[in-house]
């Protein structure tokens, strides 16, 4: 017996399909919204909106990665609407053995475990190892925790250091013009000295964005291990005197000057960063450029090359596919050896009246 299919619902001519533009680009993602509602998980979520379910604003939405602030808009789901969840904000002193991870299958320390439990579900902004201290902000403001976190808004993140041995003005100039690892070269924002002990220096490293354990790699690459490290601030917003282990709200002015870090208007893109974008040959000839941006900042002298263009002298195009096949048809066939798998068998046998031959050919 064949299912017959599902007639389409017809959709109400005043609703459209799609939501208007927001006139603020601050935002998160719908699906996003709707999981952090509690709604379904994450893919559940994009599966509702494929399905037509959600409005925003009395719109109906299908379309995955719209933006929307639910703190200004009316968002329902199947009639329903979802309720306004309050923005929290907390700072912690992160100590040492504490994991950022809100999912940890070990079960060990998570930061989120020291905020209160009144705080509702909350996520670290950025990341701290496991063996690092100091400053961790804890939010449900996806869109501000993004801004905090993406190195495009280069908010500045401010290390103490602790490290083994006495450091040099020629390590810090070497710290300063950058160190090279697996993934490039790392360069800090700022170094600088802040205390000197007999067998142990103290340094002051500033970050826009930060790798994986990034400042114990470069530090060991210069012959010098990390004993302590501990993140003092976030753009802004300083650690203080909050005692290790502890959470606290933030108050409304440290609130107000970590938006306006986040918030400020970007420069505009000039010389080296505006590589990717189309240029004036490019606009006429509509050619796309064969350099990358990494290519043409790290070898300026090297004019880009557009697609169809005449090829530099001295280069012949190699042709598609690699190397040429040969003919198979034309190959010899190996002889018979009789050996086995691993080059050990029995001999072919020989003709009547010849000598018998040992392993390395020598007659017996």
């Amino acid at each position: 017996m064949s299912i017959p299919p599902r007639p389409d619902r017809k959709k109400p001519a005043t609703r459209a399909s799609q939501p208007p533009k927001p006139t603020d680009e601050r935002g998160e993602r719908l699906q996003k919204v709707l999981a952090a509602a509690g709604i379904a998980s994450r893919r559940e979520c994009e599966q509702i909106v494929l399905e037509g379910r959600v409005e925003v604003d009395g719109q109906i939405v299908t379309q995955l990665g719209t933006r929307v602030d639910p703190q200004r808009q009316a968002i329902r789901v199947d009639g329903t609407q979802l309720p306004r969840i309050k923005l929290q904000y907390y700072i912690i002193n992160k100590p040492q053995g504490v994991v950022t991870t809100s999912r940890d299958p070990w079960a060990r320390t998570r930061a989120i475990d020291l905020a209160p439990e009144r705080a509702g579900r909350l996520f670290a902004v950025g990341r701290l190892d496991m063996s690092s201290e100091g400053l961790v902000l804890l939010t449900n403001d996806g869109e501000l925790a993004n801004r905090l976190a993406h190195p495009r808004y280069g908010i500045e993140k401010t290390y103490q250091v602790q490290v083994a041995g006495d450091v040099s003005q020629e390590v810090v100039e070497k710290l300063r013009r950058g160190v090279r690892l697996a993934e490039g070269r790392v360069q800090p924002e700022r170094v600088n000295i802040a205390r000197t002990y007999k067998q142990s220096t103290i340094l002051d490293i500033v970050l826009r964005e930060g790798k994986n354990r990034e400042i114990r790699r470069i530090l060991a690459a210069l012959g010098h291990k990390v004993q302590r490290l501990r993140r003092v601030s976030i753009g802004p917003l300083r650690i203080g005197d909050l005692p290790l282990g502890e959470a606290r709200p933030l108050d409304h002015e440290e609130l107000r000057r970590l938006q306006e870090a986040a918030y400020r208007p970007q420069p505009t893109a000039t010389g080296a960063d505006q590589i990717g974008e189309k240029s004036a040959g490019q606009k006429q000839g509509g050619g796309h450029s064969t350099q990358t941006r990494s290519t043409q900042t790290r070898y300026p002298w090297k004019k880009p090359r557009t697609a169809g263009g005449p090829r530099p002298a001295g280069k012949t195009p190699r042709p598609r596919g690699g190397k040429p096949k040969t003919d198979v048809g034309k190959q010899k066939p190996a002889p018979a050896t009789g050996l086995g798998r691993r080059g050990r068998g029995r001999q072919q046998p020989s003709a009547p009246g010849t000598p018998k031959q040992g392993r390395r050919g020598r007659p017996r």
